[in-house]
């Protein structure tokens, strides 16, 4: 099995750490059934890759076994995260035949945490996700790990993770404040529900620690009704109210 590190991280705060383990708590309770679970945004930037990630770390020092796959094959940011001696192989790898699924998971210096990283982009990465081979991958994960962490492309321009979310017990749709209008936010997450997701929640990141009260207490009364439970995402980024302009 392959190897990889952390490159450890200067951004890492007491905050940020509870307000993973909030989120991994909230979805503990939505059953435990919940164990192959997506993330996705609206556009790049939202930090829904990040997201993913310290979550899927978070479950691992849970003691959990844990893998995150990354299926954002476009536009990934994981390899930045990690170094590493040895040539990578990764998810596309082993969907188009090249190495078997052994082969192109990683062993992380995090305990019970690997990793599969995306490989090199094909020209039609969303057709690599509607085979045969993907689906038994999955199937395969989840008799060998407790959770299967997806980070998925962003939503708004491709629809790699409306395909993705057939393979997945549920979704979270990940919000940076300020960067995305409520509206098509909603939008956004009512298309994920349509394409048979169960959405689990939302979470915001980039939250300003002067507002994050306020941003709490607007969405949360919304999402909360009509999805069910959520966690914010840290007191720390930004400070921008776009997101209250539109009601």
């Amino acid at each position: 099995m392959q190897k990889v590190e952390f490159i450890k991280s200067s951004s890492d705060t007491f905050q940020k750490t509870e307000a993973i383990k909030n989120l991994r708590t909230n979805l503990q309770f939505c059953g435990a059934d919940i164990r192959v679970i997506m993330l996705t945004s609206t556009f790049p930037g939202e930090g829904k890759s990040s997201t993913s990630i310290e979550l899927a770390k978070s479950f691992a020092e849970l003691g959990k076994r844990t893998v995150f796959v990354d299926c954002d094959l476009r536009k990934s940011v994981s390899l930045s995260w990690f170094t590493s001696d040895e040539r990578l192989y990764g998810l596309t790898h082993f969907l188009s035949g090249m190495q078997n699924l052994e082969n192109c998971i990683c062993e992380t210096d995090v305990p019970n945490l690997h990793i599969l990283f995306p490989g090199v982009c094909p020209p039609n990465p969303v057709e690599l996700f509607n085979t045969k081979r993907f689906s038994a991958m999955i199937n395969a994960l989840k008799e060998h790990y407790s959770f299967v962490i997806i980070d998925t492309p962003p939503m708004a321009n491709v629809v790699d993770a409306a395909v993705l979310s057939q393979y997945c017990d549920g979704s979270v749709f990940v919000i940076s404040q300020g960067n995305v209008r409520y509206r098509l936010a909603q939008k956004m997450i009512e298309q994920l529900g349509r394409s048979g997701s169960k959405v689990l929640g939302v979470t915001f990141n980039k939250v300003d620690s002067k507002q994050n009260y306020l941003q709490k207490s607007y969405y949360g009364r919304f999402y909360g009704k009509k999805y069910g439970k959520y966690g914010g995402y840290g007191a720390y980024g930004r400070s921008d109210r776009n997101s209250e302009e539109e009601e």
